[in-house]
């Protein structure tokens, strides 16, 4: 568990065996590559004191490395560029390993009977099965024909893990799996606009409810394609936006379709074509005039939806509010929302605790609450005359 807990930290550090060993130099501590890697393989557990220098070059608290989250992600697919090599690729699976991890414990404290809610895997062969595939998904999910407000809210709300991955968004576009067999997982990029999220979201949702194994890696990808386009906007509403056939659409027309389904307009064009509307030589003309605008990467219009993750941030909420965690573990789960000192202040006001409770902490959990409860009563004994006076007491030592 150390082994692989030391391995993570130096992935989400963004750090090379050669970097790590380089950065605890500086630290005066003399380890070589193969003395790391060595540890990182589980052949020796590194002394106490090295730990804690390897907790300051990777800016995680020493604790990290002894903490077992219990938790095994399957992954499924993954979505990149070229450009995107193998380190990166670990890097982005372990930098969102404890955010999966938090999630699943806090949903086995407050939801101990959730059930994900997607199909099993439907067989699909073919584009006709993908859209098939598609329509059973909103079926179950009672999602009817109109558009999805948020993809990412829909996911969460079936037990479904969304993670963002704070990295350059040319790079990656999505990844999928299963945790602990179970838990459907998709990540994305956090930059990226929110059509393409939406896109990318719906697109790994394909690959996790699709079995299309036996097919080759670039032909699951142009079915997971077909699926979240048909997801997101089914067919019965394409033809009834646009017509059952068309031998133009304007620019303009898919602009406005874009802001109504948050659907991109390239994305639009592909559908009108997928479902015969138009011809392949007025896709081909439209896709051309896409590159010679520009609007391959940025679109004139943007969509402006709410596919932030919230479930995590929600449910830690709950857990403070409900004292079933603390100010600090909250502060574990979700870092960039409870900071130390002023932001668990900020984020836990009305937080309670007893003595008792705060006698069964660890001293240095103990010491935070004490110190966040002397910090936020000095303003009153420093203006109320009644709480600082203490004349009692003095005129009974005359």
């Amino acid at each position: 568990m150390i082994a692989e807990r030391l391995r993570q930290a130096r992935l989400v550090a963004g750090m090379t065996q050669a970097k790590a060993v380089e950065k605890l130099s500086s630290y005066g501590i003399s380890l070589t590559k193969a003395g790391l890697s060595k540890y990182e393989r589980g052949g020796s557990i590194p002394p106490p004191a090295l730990m804690l220098k390897m907790a300051k070059v990777y800016e995680v608290k020493s604790r990290y490395f002894l903490y077992d989250p219990s938790v095994s992600v399957t992954w499924f697919a993954f979505r990149k560029h070229a450009a995107l090599a193998q380190r990166k690729q670990e890097r982005v699976k372990a930098l969102v390993s404890d955010t999966i991890a938090g999630q699943l414990w806090l949903m086995g404290k407050l939801y101990s009977n959730c059930d994900p809610g997607f199909p099993g895997p439907i067989k699909v062969n073919n584009e006709e099965d993908a859209e098939r595939a598609s329509c059973l998904l909103r079926k179950k999910w009672e999602l009817g024909d109109a558009p999805i407000g948020s993809v990412t809210q829909t996911i969460e709300s079936r037990c479904g893990i969304v993670c963002e991955y704070d990295g350059d968004n040319d790079e990656f576009d999505g990844l999928s799996g299963l945790a602990n067999g179970r838990f459907p997982v998709m990540v994305t990029a956090s930059g990226m606009p929110d059509d393409r999220k939406r896109f990318n979201l719906a697109h790994e949702i394909g690959h996790l409810v699709m079995d299309c194994e036996s097919l080759k890696d670039k032909e699951q990808e142009l079915l997971a394609h077909r699926f979240a386009g048909a997801f997101l906007v089914p067919a019965k509403v394409v033809r009834a936006e646009l017509g059952r056939k068309r031998k133009h659409i304007s620019f303009d027309e898919l602009a406005e379709l874009k802001k109504k389904h948050g659907l991109s307009m390239q994305a639009w064009l592909r559908r009108a074509f997928d479902l015969s509307i138009i011809s392949h030589n007025l896709f081909q003309t439209l896709c051309i005039e896409f590159s010679k605008k520009g609007w391959r990467k940025r679109e004139p219009v943007e969509y402006f939806g709410n596919e932030k993750p919230a479930m995590l941030k929600q449910m830690t909420l709950r857990a403070l509010a409900e004292h079933i965690i603390t100010p600090e573990k909250a502060e574990s789960l979700c870092p960039l929302e409870f900071k130390e000192q002023t932001g668990v202040r900020e984020k836990t006001e009305g937080f309670r605790v007893t003595a008792e409770e705060i006698l069964n902490l660890p001293q240095a959990e103990r010491k935070k609450i004490l110190k966040y409860a002397a910090e936020i009563l000095k303003d009153d004994y420093e203006q109320d005359s009644e709480l600082n006076a203490f004349e009692a007491f003095q005129d009974e030592e005359q």
